[in-house]
C-alpha cells in the first residue's frame, strides 16, 4: 500500500522546532524528506544531550522518517550543488531568520528560475511591519499571539503553556499550507510561496479570546469566575469560558497531578449531585438551572472537590463517565508516556536508534485509512551524502574532496 505523499520530495532546511515538526508530519505521510544541514549539523544535536556525543532527544523527536546531507551554503561550491539539487524536489522549507536565504543569493525570482514547479515554504516569527526582524522564539510567540495575556490566574503573571503552540503550532499550519499549494499546483503547474508567521499561528489558536475581547464590549462575561472585568480579557484560571463551565477539582492523594477537570452541562448537574452526596441542589432554585449557578461557578465547583477528594482521579473518572458527564483527568508526562491507549494508537512509540538505543517518541496524530504512517529512526549527521551526492548528482569521485575543502 502507498504512502499519501509518495513521491513527493522535500529539501528540509529546517532546523531546531517548527520546521522539523513541519517536514516530519509530510516524512510521516509519506514524503522524501532530505534534510539538508551545515556540515556542523542542527544545532538541537547537541543541545539538551542526556547522553554524551549522541543525537539529543530534542533533535531525534523531531526528525523521524528523514534523510541527512550535509552542505556548506556559504562556499560557492555548496551554491552550485544546491543549485543542482533544487529542481529535483517539489518542496523547499526552511525558518532562518527574515532575509536569510535571500543573503545566500536565492531570492524567490532566483527560486523560480531553477524550478518553476518548487513550492518554498517559509516560517517566520512574525508577518510584514514593525515585528518582521524581531527574533521569536516559541514563548515568544506566546507572548505576541495573544496566548500568555490569556492564560493564569487572575491574581497572577501571565503563563506561557506547555504545549508547543508557537513552535510545533506553527509547524501544523505550515503543512496545511504546503498541501494546499501541492494541491493547487496540480492545477496550475506552478509552484508558490508559502508563509507562516508563528505569531500568526498562535494567535488563530487563541482565537476564542478575541471572540470574548468583543464580546465584553457589551459588559462583564459570565461564563467567567472572574469577579472584575477591565476593558480586556483577563486570564482565568482553569476555567473553560465557553457555554458550559468547566474546572479542575482535585482528587486523592492531592498530589500536583491529581486533579480531573469536571464540565458540568445542564443534563449534568442531576447525576452530579446524586454522587456528590447533594440530590436536593437539584431541585433547589438557588442552584437548579445553569442561569442560577452561574454567579457562583466557584462554590459549585468547591461542592465537587468536597467529593473528588475521597477519591482517586481513575475512580472519579469512571463514576463521571457512567453517568456521561464530560470530564478528564490530568494526565502528567509519565502517565502519558506509560498509557497504554495512547501506545495502541500510535501516538507513544518505540524507536530503535544505532547511538542511543531504544528512546519513546510522539507518533503522528493524522491517521489515513489507506496511507499508514511507520515512524523510523532520525538520521545520523550526514548518513545519506553518498546516496543524494552520488547516485543523483553523479559526484561520487568528488566527495572525499568535497569533505576535506568543508563544502559537505
Amino acid at each position: 500500500m502507498g504512502k499519501a505523499l509518495e513521491g513527493v520530495r522535500v529539501l528540509d532546511m529546517t532546523h531546531v522546532q517548527s520546521g522539523p515538526s513541519c517536514t516530519q508530519i509530510l516524512a510521516w505521510l509519506g514524503a522524501d524528506v532530505v534534510k539538508l544541514e551545515a556540515p556542523g549539523g542542527d544545532i538541537t544535536r547537541k543541545q539538551l544531550r542526556d547522553l554524551p556525543d549522541v543525537d539529543s532527544l530534542y533533535f531525534t523527536m523531531l526528525n523521524c522518517n528523514k534523510r541527512s546531507i550535509t552542505l556548506n551554503m556559504k562556499s560557492e561550491e555548496g551554491k552550485r550543488i544546491f543549485t543542482d539539487l533544487l529542481p529535483r524536489f517539489d518542496i523547499l522549507a526552511e525558518n532562518f531568520g527574515p532575509g536569510a536565504i535571500d543573503r545566500m543569493g536565492f531570492t524567490w525570482d532566483r527560486l523560480q528560475e531553477i524550478n518553476p514547479r518548487l513550492i518554498f515554504a517559509s516560517i517566520k516569527g512574525f508577518g510584514d511591519g514593525p515585528y518582521t526582524h524581531f527574533k521569536a522564539y516559541e514563548v515568544v510567540a506566546q507572548a505576541m499571539g495573544g496566548s500568555m495575556s490569556t492564560t493564569g490566574f487572575a491574581d497572577g503573571p501571565p503563563l506561557a503553556t506547555g504545549a508547543q503552540i508557537g513552535d510545533s503550532g506553527t509547524g501544523i499550519h505550515t503543512v496545511a499550507g504546503i498541501l494546499a499549494a501541492l494541491y493547487q499546483r496540480e492545477h496550475t503547474g506552478r509552484g508558490q510561496r508559502v508563509t507562516v508567521a508563528m505569531q500568526h499561528a498562535v494567535l488563530n489558536l487563541a482565537r476564542v479570546k478575541l471572540r470574548d475581547q468583543q464580546r465584553l464590549t457589551h459588559g462583564p462575561l459570565k461564563e467567567y469566575p472572574n469577579k472584575e472585568f477591565g476593558d480586556t480579557v483577563p486570564r482565568s484560571g482553569n476555567a473553560s469560558g465557553g457555554g458550559q463551565p468547566g474546572w479542575a477539582v482535585k482528587c486523592a492523594p492531592g498530589g500536583p497531578n491529581d486533579y480531573i477537570y469536571v464540565i458540568v452541562q445542564p443534563v449534568g448537574w442531576e447525576p452530579i449531585t446524586k454522587l456528590i452526596g447533594r440530590p436536593e441542589l437539584a431541585e433547589d432554585p438557588e442552584w437548579s438551572t445553569p442561569e442560577a449557578r452561574l454567579n457562583k461557578l466557584d462554590k459549585m465547583f468547591q461542592l465537587i472537590e468536597d467529593w473528588s477528594i475521597d477519591h482517586g482521579k481513575w475512580e472519579v473518572l469512571a463514576k463521571l463517565n457512567a453517568q456521561n458527564i464530560p470530564c478528564g483527568p490530568i494526565l502528567s508526562t509519565k502517565e502519558i508516556i506509560e498509557d497504554e491507549s495512547l501506545a495502541a494508537n500510535d501516538m507513544v512509540v518505540k524507536v530503535e536508534h544505532p547511538e542511543r538505543g531504544q528512546f519513546s517518541t510522539v507518533g503522528c496524530p493524522i491517521k489515513l485509512s489507506d496511507s499508514p504512517v511507520d515512524v523510523e529512526r532520525s538520521p545520523l549527521l550526514g548518513e545519506h551524502n553518498e546516496e543524494v551526492y552520488a547516485r543523483e548528482l553523479g559526484l561520487g569521485e568528488q566527495l572525499a574532496g568535497l569533505k576535506a575543502k568543508g563544502v559537505i
